[in-house]
């Protein structure tokens, strides 16, 4: 009976997609949610045109979708410029509406583009799902009259989530990305906490999304921002004094003695505090006495951070940004032109998303079925590709849409259309932020029911809508699985093995210059900050992988290992350079070499077999010399293996 029931139980990807993610309500959020959708719905009852209220909240819903950025100059970015888009989507597809052939060939292309700039980053992904979803809705319903109209009120919608995410600007005007500073150094505080024991590895995955994120933050101002006395120059100046002290983590973990006393986290706990409350009054640091290369590391890292923390200008000795002044925006712009026109990847998926979208306008526009805009709708949030797996996403939507309408079916059914719109849209949309933090059916399910409110409000269909929009989502979710997926099997290599590789590779090269004795320092520190920024993605590539059926699925639970085994050679590496400048003996070059030689062939391998081989490396050196560890951890790399195919059955839970 048991084996029975386990067979009858839902596949472990679809459990993880459906379990509900661990975050706490982001409560400012919801609140501006509720406000945003309800306020315009109001005054468009108050003026005796609702349909325009309902039009102001669609915008409204597009803003909220995008305010996803905690500095308030980056909120700018990530409401504005997708507005931008959406009213040009909303234009563009205005004036197709009830064109037949014409509208199937308009929004094709609009697809194209859409899915190409959604590659460059996530204000692009953003502008691009817009420009796509505002082109749909406005083929597929009557828009007022004249054309400008709609664009208008979509933008006034977005613009007032801009103006209620920007209220508590003048107040706490530099707080987001202080917070960020100071939730990296608590990170590291964790990190420390965790040294020598099985906990670090995921300590230190935290301490990296926690530097991307601060890093991002304060760096996207730092390209306008170039005054020395300035706020923004002081938090600089207190991230980059952490490079040290992770690497010394790294020491610590390995070799550390006294450095993995508790006074050393309680320390950095201190330093975070500081950070967080804009005070320099941090108490004499009482620090263990170092024992040996990787105490003398943190000691001495530890103690210009609390230097550095406590100035009032910032770091008093003056150096270059440890990852580099951004380069300026006319540089960025034709880098990133170049790489989405030339981009193989950028172009297979705009193409992938333009056929479905081709498909299923087709279908709305030519095929005398009673369909609307809602099937290219389903395919556009399905098909998006930073929202995860096409085959998981697909499912959810479909499960998510069916809860949606399950609600929107009892408000259409109970709910008197008019005033009650108002409150019961304040509550709908309220749970769209909370509901979005804990996954992507859950999302789904909060958006249905707002959306088809805000559509009867503007085609009167009541609840006779409610079954053809659940056949619509579904014709949608088979459109994207079968022409966005089936269709267009992505290589293993491609995809995961030779972004691997490539890391591998570039570890490779991170190796023979950490150990030049004419190294360039701030060139190995970028090289470390790049290493671990792309084996963030490559973890979140194999996340995406694990939530995937089979073969994907259990070929990503394989591969696992090696993701960690990699990490872990990062950190060896770091570990032994670090012990090298505070006085431990330089390892010969060939030793150096031959790791290196290792690695570069582990790299060769991945790109060239979709099966981990194992291979017996042989690494000669001293046993109780600075690379023993290294050396350890590249011959474990090494030799792991695919696992025979019953073990590979149940691929491990994805991080939640």
């Amino acid at each position: 009976m048991e084996t029975r029931a386990g067979r009858l139980s839902p596949p472990e990807w679809l459990l993880n997609g459906l379990r509900p993610q661990s975050a706490p309500v982001p409560w400012a959020a919801v609140a501006r949610s509720g406000v945003a959708l309800s306020v315009p719905l109001a005054i468009g009852l108050l003026v005796g045109e609702p349909a325009y209220g309902a039009l102001a909240s669609m915008g409204a819903l597009s803003g909220v979708i995008g305010d996803t950025a905690d500095a308030y100059r980056m909120r700018i970015f990530n409401i504005a410029i997708p507005q931008l888009f959406g009213a040009i989507g909303v234009t563009v597809g205005t004036l197709v509406y009830g064109e037949g052939w014409l509208a199937v060939a308009v929004l094709t292309l609009v697809a194209l583009v859409s899915g190409m700039i959604s590659s460059i980053g996530a204000v692009a992904s953003v502008s691009g799902l817009l420009l796509l979803l505002n082109a749909v809705v406005g083929a597929g319903l009557e828009m007022p009259q004249p054309w400008w109209t709609a664009p208008l009120l979509l933008g006034v919608g977005g613009l007032f989530v801009l103006l209620l995410s920007l209220l508590a600007w003048p107040l706490r005007g530099g707080m987001p990305e202080r917070a960020a500073v100071a939730g990296a150094y608590r990170g590291v505080a964790e990190l420390f906490a965790a040294t020598g024991t099985a906990a670090y590895g995921e300590r230190r995955q935290d301490v990296t999304e926690a530097l991307n994120t601060a890093y991002d933050l304060i760096l996207a101002r730092r390209a306008r921002d170039h005054g020395r006395r300035s706020p923004l120059v002081r938090l600089l100046a207190q991230l980059n004094v952490l490079i040290p002290l992770v690497e010394g983590a790294a020491a610590a973990h390995h070799y550390g003695r006294a450095s993995r006393r508790p006074e050393i986290a309680a320390a950095v706990r201190e330093l975070a505090d500081a950070v967080a409350e804009a005070r320099g009054d941090v108490p004499e640091l009482v620090l263990p006495e170092p024992e040996g290369p990787a105490d003398r590391a943190v000691d001495s890292a530890l103690r210009h951070a609390a230097t550095v923390v406590t100035s009032a200008d910032g770091d008093p000795f003056p150096a270059d940004d440890r990852l580099g002044r951004p380069p300026t925006l006319s540089v960025r712009f034709r880098a990133t032109a170049r790489g989405v026109l030339f981009s193989e990847a950028s172009w297979r998926y705009g193409l992938r998303l333009a056929l479905c979208i081709g498909l299923a306008q087709s279908l709305v526009s030519l095929v005398d079925v009673p369909r609307s805009y809602w099937v290219a709708l389903t395919v556009t949030f399905v098909l998006k590709p930073d929202f995860g797996s096409v085959f998981s996403r697909a499912v959810l939507r479909a499960l998510g849409t069916a809860a949606g309408l399950l609600v929107a079916a009892a408000v259409l059914a109970q709910v008197q259309r008019g005033w009650w719109d108002v409150p019961v849209m304040m509550g709908l949309a309220a749970l769209i932020p909370w509901f979005s933090a804990k996954g992507y059916a859950f999302q789904t399910a909060a958006i249905t029911p707002v959306i088809l409110l805000l559509s009867d409000t503007l085609n009167h269909e009541g609840f006779d809508l409610v079954l053809p929009r659940l056949l619509d989502s579904l014709l949608g979710c088979a459109i994207a699985l079968i022409a966005g997926y089936l269709l267009w099997p992505e290589s293993w290599h491609s995809r995961i093995g030779d972004r691997l590789a490539a890391a591998v590779e570039e570890i490779a090269g991170y190796v023979g210059c950490a150990f030049d004795t004419a190294g360039d320092k701030a060139e190995q520190i970028r090289r470390r900050r790049r290493i671990y920024r792309d084996l963030s993605s490559v973890r979140s590539e194999f996340q995406r992988a694990l939530t995937e059926p089979p073969p994907t699925g259990t070929r990503a639970a394989a591969w696992w290992p090696l993701v960690v085994a990699v990490e872990r050679i990062v950190d060896a590496t770091t570990a032994a350079r670090v012990r090298v400048d505070h006085g431990a003996p330089r390892p010969s070059r060939r030793e150096v070499l031959g790791v290196e030689r290792q690695l570069r062939e582990l790299a060769e391998g991945l790109r060239s077999s979709a099966v981990l081989v194992e291979v017996r490396a042989v690494l000669e050196g001293d046993d109780e010399g600075v690379l023993a560890p290294l050396r350890h951890e590249v011959t474990a790399a090494r030799a792991i293996t695919s696992p025979p195919r019953r073990e590979r059955e149940r691929p491990p839970r994805t991080e939640q």
